[in-house]
């Protein structure tokens, strides 16, 4: 429950009383206790929610192994029997894992974007094959692209005299490559 951010608000929250009645306590005296409670509780609530209770635990827990206070005894209270990370640092790498896992999803699909990712591109033509449907150069601007389709285009819709759906599906899919 450390570093919760409920309870870390909790503990702003109580902080922020304390303040008032201590600011109140100025006119009115006996406001001074509840003031002094109200931040006795802050105190405690900080400390858990900021982990230092639950690393003072585990602290306590490894120097008490460490010393062999009761080498007898053993069974429950004995300590740890095995290596072992404290819960927090365990969450630091569980996040660092998350983020490197989340880092090489993103670095994946941005290379699958772009057709570097060993598996075959999607159907279509290059850019240099797409600008040859069009009769562009490689180079050519968005605008002259764009002139180039709509010429290409009424000469090859099916619908037009001597139209082609092949060539119509091809310059479309020239146009896609190109504008991208």
């Amino acid at each position: 429950m450390h570093e919760n951010r409920l309870v870390t608000g909790l503990a702003g929250a109580f902080a922020l009383m304390t303040a008032v009645l201590a600011v109140g306590a100025i006119f009115a005296p006996p406001l001074l206790i509840p003031a002094l409670l109200f931040a006795a509780v802050t105190y405690f609530i900080y400390y858990q929610a900021s982990g230092r209770l639950l690393n003072r635990v585990y602290r306590s827990v490894e120097q008490q192994a460490a010393t062999g206070s009761d080498p007898g005894r053993g069974g429950f209270g004995a300590g740890p029997r095995e290596e072992w990370t404290p819960p927090r640092e365990e969450q630091r790498r569980r996040a660092r894992q998350r983020v490197r896992g989340r880092r090489q999803r993103v670095r994946q699909e941005a290379r699958q974007r772009r057709g570097r990712s060993g598996q075959p591109r999607q159907s279509g033509p290059t850019p240099r094959e797409a600008s040859q449907v069009l009769g562009v150069s490689p180079d050519a601007d968005e605008g002259t692209v764009k002139r180039a389709y709509r010429e290409r285009i009424k000469e090859v819709h099916p619908d037009a005299d001597g139209g082609d759906e092949e060539a119509f599906k091809r310059v479309q899919a020239a146009y896609e490559v190109l504008t991208d």
